[in-house]
């Protein structure tokens, strides 16, 4: 679901979306894990999630979501560390396929002098979807149609016994020899 790029000390190994499709309006998340691949440690300063969106206007918009993890985070040599990063779309972006950009920024430790340096900063694109909300609309609508459907053909069915019984039932009537009425 994206493009693996690797940084000098740390990469993203990868971000998923915590859905296939999206509706206009949903939220969800980024999963995202970065690796460090020096023998120092790095603390991650920044992570963010960074989604053009078209409005249904055509109005281009860029909004930029930060990770609900208390930053900066530090993860040690070798080691792998997940973030989240929650996402919510606005409730008149326009449907299709928008690629979502995760960056990081990290510092690496300097074992020489003891400080923190400015290390790196990898990114990670997504491909996210939004799905046309007359999509749900036509669904629901074809549901309904195939309830009515069946709910149609049912009074069909419960019509023509019915009716069947009601003919069978006055065959019997004019069908019943008259007797005539003993004397006493």
């Amino acid at each position: 679901m994206g493009i693996f790029q690797t940084a000098n000390a740390t990469s993203i190994t990868s971000a998923t979306l915590d859905k296939t499709t999206y509706l206009a309006g949903q939220t969800g998340y980024v999963s995202v894990s970065i690796y460090i691949d020096k023998n120092d440690r790095i603390r991650v300063t920044e992570l963010t999630t960074t989604i053009s969106y078209y409005y249904t206007d055509n109005t281009v918009y860029q909004q930029k979501f930060f990770t609900s993890t208390t930053l900066p985070d530090e993860i040690s040599a070798g080691q792998t560390e997940t973030y989240q990063i929650p996402i919510s779309l606005p409730t008149n972006i326009a449907n299709g396929y928008t690629n979502p950009l995760v960056e990081t920024r990290t510092e690496l430790w300097n074992q020489q002098a003891s400080e923190w340096r400015y290390s790196d900063h990898p990114t990670y694109t997504l491909k996210l979807y939004i799905e046309s909300p007359y999509k749900e609309q036509y669904e629901t609508l074809k549901t309904t149609n195939a309830n009515l459907n069946n709910n149609v053909n049912m009074l069909a069915v419960t019509t023509i016994v019915f009716a069947g019984a009601a003919a069978f039932l006055m065959f019997l009537v004019f069908t019943r020899r008259t007797r005539p009425i003993p004397q006493a």
